[in-house]
């Protein structure tokens, strides 16, 4: 196994290498707010997570490494997979957790230190992530589609995509406001394109 990069793939809950995986993680975020990418430190990390300095980079291998799963692992847990019983609730309410997270301070700290990682291993990371979200999304398309919601064949990368890359660009490139207004009239023009209805 190569350590240099961290192991996304969903661990057993419980055990210590979960409580380990989560102390770090914690307080990885955590100094990531307070104190952004540049000045993350693991001998910081271990004092803050109570986990030795070499256990972290055993498993993490770099810093960088570090603050990227941190990032992700957040987004994970900040923007969980709704299932409101339709297309278009399923998606504002994505939507809408989306723009709280990116909006955050928490969350811009922690996107930014996601982005600013380039090296290959976390590269990798990044797509493992991004295929495990794709994916999920892919749940709430196909109980779409059973239930009549959704023309078939829909790619739900590209749903994910197309919602994200909009959230993304409002808040962190042109800065401008996303209120529920804006977040229905994007959902709804999603939804015109891949659904039934119309």
């Amino acid at each position: 196994m190569d350590s240099s990069a961290p192991d996304l793939r969903r661990r057993r809950t419980g055990g210590r290498s979960a409580r380990v995986r989560s102390a770090v993680l914690d307080a990885t975020a955590r100094l990531l707010v307070e104190k952004g990418a540049d000045a993350l430190s693991v001998a910081e990390i271990a004092q803050r997570s109570g986990v030795h300095e070499t256990s972290i980079y055993r498993r993490w291998g770099t810093r960088e490494n570090l603050g990227l799963e941190a990032a992700l692992s957040r987004v994970e847990l900040e923007i969980p997979i709704p299932d409101t019983g339709t297309l278009r609730g399923d998606l504002m309410s994505l939507a809408r957790a989306i723009v709280v997270f990116q909006e955050s301070p928490y969350g811009k700290a922690l996107v930014q230190a996601g982005m600013r990682s380039d090296l290959p291993a976390q590269e990798a990371s990044r797509r493992a992530f991004w295929g495990a979200r794709h994916s999920a999304v892919g749940a709430v398309l196909d109980r779409a589609e059973a239930r009549g919601e959704l023309r078939a064949g829909v790619d739900a990368g590209l749903v994910l995509d197309t919602l994200v890359g909009l959230l993304a660009w409002r808040t962190f490139l042109t800065r401008e406001a996303t209120d529920e207004r804006v977040l229905e009239r994007a959902v709804d023009l999603i939804v015109s394109g891949i659904g039934t209805a119309g």
